[in-house]
């Protein structure tokens, strides 16, 4: 197969082109360059802006294209305009944030979108992220029909996550101690290792399945508490506790979300997916435990780059631990 990827040295386009690379496919690479470390040699560099300039791509045909890093429906229909029918079949990774609010856990992949109140809008932000990712998933149906492949993640992680949510958490449980952790713990969420998605997305387009699929693991009921508590008993020094605090005195104290990685200070459904077609389909997620050791390990070495500011203080959070704990 012949493979074109729209963004693929970080993360989660990184995982797909490995994949893609080890099952034997001809994979053609799109990003800046420039400041991307060199990687994938085996695999074409084209290089330009997706912005801006599309013109390396004015040539070339794929038997299918993956684009990880769409955000703007423009995005995707400049993009189809520049390829034509060069593209192949087309996937798209979108988000379970596309969702109304859901009325209870277990939503399937025909529960209902948000709508924008302003369709036209494009700065993104907290609010209006769900609703562009839909009008993305739009813009890709028009242009490409029958032949879409639409992936609807949770939160990705394992080794390159340059969101550093996940590893936030490790270094922090690593360091032992009592820590701060944002109510409540049985809060629903949901995770997926990014090579197993990839893994899943290239074997669903060498076997040309389409639909729309949630990429997430583990089937709910599944909370934050679970995860944490997996990272303890994991990585974490003999001794180290977990203190939950109460979401409402979090806020008051000035808390918020971007305080405590994956934490959604007011939390609905949309974090407790049924994943099932995807199962049926073939996703199958490694163990949590896995996950951990293995992103631990990457952040440990030479390639991981923390995020500046994330977390909180010591001393913060050891007065807010005395304070707002029981």
């Amino acid at each position: 197969m012949r493979l074109l990827v729209i963004g693929g040295t970080r993360f989660v386009g990184r995982h797909v082109v490995a994949s893609a690379l080890e099952r034997g496919h001809e994979v053609t690479i799109f990003h800046r360059g420039g400041a991307q470390p060199c990687i994938f040699a085996e695999a074409e560099h084209r290089h330009g802006d997706r912005n801006s300039d599309l013109s390396a791509l004015r040539s070339g045909e794929w038997d299918a294209t993956v684009d990880v890093n769409a955000y703007l429906p423009a995005q995707v229909s400049g993009l189809a305009d520049v390829l034509a029918d060069r593209a192949g079949a087309f996937l798209f990774v979108s988000s379970i944030s596309v969702y109304a609010p859901p009325p209870g856990p277990g939503l399937t992949e025909d529960a209902e979108l948000i709508e924008l109140a302003d369709p036209t809008v494009t700065d993104i932000t907290d609010e209006t992220y769900g609703g562009l990712k839909v009008l993305c998933e739009r813009a890709a149906a028009k242009a490409y029909a029958d032949e879409l492949l639409i992936i609807r993640p949770t939160y990705v992680i394992g080794p390159y996550d340059y969101t550093w949510r996940l590893p936030h958490w490790l270094g922090r449980i690593a360091a032992g101690g009592d820590v701060l952790c944002p109510g409540p713990a049985d809060a629903p969420v949901q995770v997926i290792d990014g090579r197993d998605q990839a893994s899943f997305m290239v074997a669903m387009l060498e076997k040309r399945r389409f639909g729309t699929f949630h990429t997430a693991s583990p089937p709910p009921p599944y909370s934050l508490g679970d995860l944490l508590g997996a990272v303890r008993d994991t990585i974490g020094p003999p001794g180290t506790t977990l203190q939950w605090a109460d979401p409402q005195a979090l806020r008051a104290a000035g808390l918020r979300d971007d305080h405590f990685p994956l934490w959604e200070s007011a939390p609905d459904n949309t974090l407790a997916v049924d994943p099932a077609a995807a199962y049926a389909a073939g996703l199958a997620p490694r163990p949590l435990v896995d996950t951990i050791r293995d992103t631990w390990a990457w952040m440990n070495g030479p390639d991981a780059r923390p995020v500046p500011g994330m977390g909180l203080p010591p001393e913060r959070e050891r007065e807010l631990i005395a304070t707002l704990t029981p």
